[in-house]
């Protein structure tokens, strides 16, 4: 068998069933003489020292996790685990183990204690028989039977056997009733032992057994014999707490019984699992999957109870709306709407559904626009999150509430306002609840969630609300804070440098970052409506004074706003630019920053790189021609040389056009040389135009000429007639012929003769107004008709 390395940690299952890390190596397999059998051996890879030396035993059950976990047990106690940095080498290792033992690589545990025709007859034995032989439930054998539950954790068929024994005849509330004996005698070992029971009867994952321990007569005794871990010095008082510190709240009276009941079950349950247990490892997980489950269903349960309650539901809209309420009341019932939208994620989609729909018909959005407004932190952080729920689940739905309110409402208490103040006005230094709104806003402002089919005007009706109604109220701090130079000074102390950045302390910085962002979502996903925002506004002007902010982020902020807009390759945005000179600051930022090579640096260069490379030929020749002899020594990179000579070949293409454009009217001079004349002193004099000179002729000829673009539409007509006009002219008697071609007869002569003979020996032929005189040009024009009508 060949070596095969992979990368792979070592795991060991200490004492206290926690899995410590032996090392980081490569794992193969091969024969070891000294172990007399194929082996797994993993190198360390820092200095190839040996981690592990373990020979595939043929009735070791090595178990297969995850894709990339190996466990197996060499010794009483002694679990190893390798965990596998690829699933392809964890695959080939499981196949060469399986190769040894004569397995098939498809199955996940190799081995069990039990064989196959004892493995038949568990299928087949009634769910009542007694598979394991449990100890009697006595103080002496609490220890028997903690060595018992630990030792079916591996095997899976092991465990259901447990499962089931302990189902029957009411074994597991005995040993319940032993935790109060224990407890009474202050009998530590007994105790402790009965802390490994209870554990290990959790992790064998099974409903049946959690609705018995989880029950109102026993869950308290459960956290009971989880107090006394035997690795701690002194047992947690977690009765104490979910007795005497945690309370539960009823914020309109509960009449059912059963609810009151669940929701209490579901508190301990989620309590035993995210405070008493440890957290399980990477191998240990998939054993509270039921647990998990068991919570899971618990919520769906309580939530859909709750929402066919709606006398309930309708009391406490009442009441969180009603202005007489008391503070402590509203946070009260501010959080159960928090907890009850928490619960409802557990529900199926369709479930959801109908349960927001329930609480938009009650009113949730009135409601919150109420609560956000108020000063208590608590109750807004609350109204917070369940207005996030809402916008999660149904954007649309928030849109549509909002563009009604302008009918009913003052701009200034409108929900969306009301968020935007909130933002403006978190009072945490690291504006958590800033960024949270700020990703709410985004979502309601995506245009990406605005293309349902039912409603295809919603895009351009809740955008035309948004600018309209509460833009102006999302741009008040970035306006504020960037005024003239001349009002405001840096305030920094020891400092005489103008920054009009007013003020410039680092929350003010993050809030404006924060709607710098906002407005760069909208550069690149609204267009139309932000670009005519920044134009009215001279928004883009105001944004760059944050250039001078002595935060280098929130200078990077303004600059991804200019290079977003820039990125859009709209000529109105660069002739905005240019009109503006709003490349100056930028540009002084650039030059102040030096020689440093910095994020600041790189960020301005690739802005004017992308210029060059897309070729933004009225922003070059704006940069070119006002900013190059600042530019021109920065040579460490090749983009301003690059911009000159972009500029550069635009210039002589310029140059190229114009020539040619002179030649051609060179060309157009000359033809038009047939109406000048020189006088005798050679000077070339212009001829008068006609219609000065000559005003009744030239009245008459530009008739004439109209008269003749009407014949040229007719002639058209007439050109089917010529072949045949020519076929009668060779037809014509001799003294016709003669007189056609006496060489003393004008043109006008023959093809009249010819026209009026050929009139009168056609049938149908249309005699218009001066055709003659129209053909008579014609024939002196084209020579080729005089040898046809000569021949």
């Amino acid at each position: 068998m060949s070596d095969t390395r992979r990368r792979v940690k070592v795991y060991t299952l200490n004492e206290d069933r926690q899995w410590d890390d032996r090392g980081t190596g490569h794992v193969s397999s091969t024969f070891v003489e000294r172990l007399k059998g194929i082996s797994l051996l993993v190198r360390a890879e820092s200095d190839g020292s040996l981690l592990l030396e373990s020979k595939i035993s043929p009735n070791t059950a090595y178990q297969k996790q995850q894709d990339t976990l190996i466990v197996w047990s060499e010794a009483e106690n002694y679990d190893l685990a390798l965990s596998f940095q690829e699933k392809a080498g964890c695959d080939e290792i499981w196949e060469k183990i399986c190769q040894v033992q004569g397995k098939d690589p498809a199955l996940e545990i190799t081995q069990d204690p039990i064989d196959e025709s004892e493995e038949e007859r568990f299928e087949e034995m009634p769910e009542t028989s007694h598979l394991v032989e449990l100890p009697p439930c006595e103080l002496a054998r609490l220890e028997e039977i903690a060595d018992l539950v630990t030792s079916v954790l591996s095997s899976p068929i092991r465990r259901e056997k447990l499962a089931l024994a302990l189902m029957s005849e009411g074994y597991m509330k005995k040993l319940l009733q032993l935790f109060q004996v224990c407890e009474d005698l202050d009998n530590r070992e007994g105790l402790h032992h009965l802390y490994e029971i209870v554990r290990g009867v959790l992790f064998l994952n099974k409903a049946a057994l959690f609705e018995v321990m989880f029950s109102d007569d026993c869950i308290m005794d459960v956290v009971g014999c989880l107090e006394f871990d035997p690795s701690l010095v002194q047992p947690k008082k977690h009765r104490e707490f979910l007795t005497k510190t945690a309370k539960f709240k009823e914020v309109i009276p509960i009449t059912d019984s059963e609810l009151r009941q669940k929701i209490h079950q579901t508190y301990r349950v989620q309590y035993i699992q995210d405070i008493i247990l440890p957290t399980p490892s990477v191998f240990e997980e998939n054993f509270l999957s039921t647990l998990t489950s068991f919570i899971f269903f618990n919520k769906v349960e309580i939530v859909s109870m709750l929402q066919e309650d709606e006398k309930f539901l309708t009391e406490v809209f009442a009441q969180l709306t009603d202005e007489a309420t008391e503070d402590g009341k509203r946070r009260e019932l501010v959080n159960f709407f928090k907890e009850f939208c928490a619960f409802s994620q557990t529900l199926q989609p369709q479930n959801r559904d109908a349960f927001f729909k329930t609480l938009a018909n009650l009113g949730i959005l009135p409601a919150l626009e109420i609560v956000m407004g108020m000063d208590d932190l608590q109750v807004r952080a609350a109204a917070t999150d369940i207005f996030s729920y809402l916008v999660e689940f149904s954007p649309s739905m928030v849109r549509e509430f909002v563009m009604q309110e302008p009918q009913q409402t003052d701009d200034d208490v409108l929900l969306i306002n009301v968020v935007i103040k909130q933002m403006i006005c978190d009072s945490d230094p690291e504006l958590g609840g800033a960024v949270q709104l700020m990703g709410l806003l985004r979502t309601l402002i995506d245009p990406e969630n605005m293309l349902a089919p039912t409603n295809k005007t919603e895009k351009t009706e809740f955008l035309s609300f948004f600018y309209k109604y509460c833009m102006q109220v999302l741009t008040v701090p970035l306006l504020a804070s960037t005024v003239d130079e001349k009002n405001c000074k840096d305030l920094q102390e020891g400092s005489t440098k103008i920054n009009p950045v007013c003020p410039d302390n680092f929350q003010t910085a993050q809030l404006l970052a924060l709607i710098l962002e906002l407005l760069t979502f909208c550069v690149e996903h609204h267009t139309y409506h932000i670009k005519t925002y920044i134009m009215n506004k001279d928004l883009l002007r105001r944004v760059l004074v944050l250039m001078n902010s002595k935060h280098t982020f929130l200078a990077l902020c303004a600059l991804r706003f200019m290079r977003r807009i820039i990125g859009q390759k709209d000529e109105y945005y660069n002739r905005y630019i240019v009109k503006g000179n709003l490349f100056e600051p930028v540009i002084n930022t650039l030059l102040d920053n030096g020689t440093r090579y910095n994020l600041l640096n790189s960020a301005i260069i690739e802005l004017f790189e992308f210029i060059k490379v897309e070729d933004i030929k009225s922003l070059i020749a704006h940069i070119i021609d006002n900013y190059y002899k600042a530019l021109e020594s920065i040579e460490y990179v090749q983009t301003f040389k690059g911009l000159k000579g972009r500029y550069e070949q635009e210039k002589d293409r310029q140059t190229l056009r114009l020539n040619r454009y002179r030649r051609d009217a060179r060309t157009l001079d000359e033809d038009e040389d047939e109406e000048m004349w020189f006088n005798e002193d050679g000077e070339a004099i212009e001829k008068s135009r006609p219609e000065e000179e000559f005003p009744e002729s030239f009245g008459k000829y530009m008739e004439a000429k109209k008269r003749g673009c009407q014949r040229n539409q007719r002639c058209q007509l007439q050109a089917s007639h010529l072949s045949h006009l020519r076929r009668q002219s060779q037809r014509l008697p001799r003294q016709v012929g003669n007189a056609t071609r006496h060489p003393g007869s004008q043109g006008e002569l023959s093809l009249s003769t010819a026209i009026l003979v050929a009139k009168t020996a056609m049938v149908g032929l249309v005699d218009y107004p001066d055709d003659e005189d129209e053909e008579d040009e014609d024939e002196e024009q084209s020579p080729r008709k005089r040898p046809r009508l000569g021949s």
